[in-house]
């Protein structure tokens, strides 16, 4: 009876080690993926303290002019794109596009404030960019002004470095190269603390950009207080504060909130004395993020049975192979003889 128990306790506990070890280093792998077929949309809202905006005046005809507390909507949407020669079926690059535009709220008479598009291929495990990249390329139409600026790389260099979408599945508290579009570079996205949304826990990552210069615009005088100028050239500034909600799980964006700053900066002036031309914060609307939740929530579930299920097998599979290993010992214990319980 003891041998059959001490051989059961070790083929179960060999079963529950060898099968915490394929889901954990084969079966996880395969799931923790970001997906082929991703089509999303996310919307955020806020205010523009100020903007520069370009009123219609005519059918062809855009007007610069100032708005203040303007309601403003951001919508991006990111999706896969089939036909892209990294695209594999179980392979493990992803080619995604995504679409940002900033419009004025329920104001169509207003061009849009801003809009870029943008192409990249991302390592599927751990959502960083790779290269080669045939189909990347970004391409950006800055505050409504209609010059367009678009940028495409050779193959086999990353243009867009670190991430852009999403941080890894089992995110760390650590710092992350996060890639910031309007700078074109990376900037570091640091890990602040635990945090809750909507009941999720989530970690909080942020990163703020020092004002540094992107690019330049020439503009009409007046709107640079020289009304006697017909158009000025000046140095366009940005700065920026991000706030990101991270599912840990899976290292999605849960919630998002930012706010941005960009002035316009002639030769003979000081930053601080530049002209504001975009002064803003925006904010994942409540829909979003319920939908962040929702997705995190579902996708965290499958993952918890490929990542605490492989420690739960691995634990009671040790204690299995444990107990076969002292019941085997003690099978093996030499038995007194008879004669030594005689009485002289």
């Amino acid at each position: 009876m003891r041998s059959a128990l001490t051989y059961i306790s070790l083929g179960l506990g060999v079963f529950a080690v060898a099968l915490g070890l394929v889901l954990r280093l084969y079966t996880y792998p395969q799931l923790a993926k970001m997906p082929l077929d991703l089509d999303s949309l996310s919307v955020a809202t806020g205010t523009a303290d100020r903007a520069l905006v370009f009123v219609a005046n005519g059918p062809d005809e855009h007007v610069p002019e100032f708005r203040d507390n303007l309601p403003i909507t951001s919508t991006t949407k990111v999706t896969a794109d089939p036909t892209a020669p990294e695209m594999e079926e179980g392979g493990d690059v992803a080619a995604y596009i995504e679409a940002t535009k900033i419009v004025a709220t329920d104001n169509p008479d207003i061009g849009p404030l801003s809009a870029s598009v943008r192409q990249l291929c991302v390592d599927r495990h751990t959502g960083e960019a790779v290269a080669p990249c045939e189909t990347q390329f970004t391409e950006t139409d800055h505050t409504g002004d209609k010059e367009e600026d678009r940028v495409e790389e050779e193959r086999d260099r990353v243009q867009q470095p670190g991430f852009g979408f999403k941080l890894p599945f089992d995110t760390e508290k650590t710092t992350y190269p996060w890639y910031d579009l309007r700078i074109k570079d990376t900037v570091d996205l640091t890990f602040q603390r635990e945090d809750t949304v909507k009941d999720l826990d989530v970690y909080q990552f942020a990163y703020h950009i020092e004002p540094q210069r992107i690019g330049s615009r020439e503009v009409p005088g007046s709107l640079l207080d020289e009304p006697d100028t017909p158009s000025i050239e000046a140095d366009l500034y940005y700065e920026a504060d991000r706030t990101m909600w991270i599912d840990p799980v899976t290292g999605a964006v849960i919630a998002l909130e930012q706010s941005v700053t960009q002035k316009l900066v002639r030769d003979d002036e000081d930053y601080e004395d530049g002209t504001i031309v975009f002064d803003g914060t925006l904010a994942l609307d409540d829909e979003t993020v319920t939908k962040n939740v929702a997705d995190a929530e579902e996708s965290g579930g499958k993952l918890w049975l490929l990542t605490t299920l492989p420690i739960i097998l691995w634990v009671v599979g040790g204690v299995l192979i444990a107990v076969a290993v002292v019941l085997l010992l003690r099978s093996r214990e030499p038995r007194p003889e008879a004669g030594n319980h005689r009485l002289e």
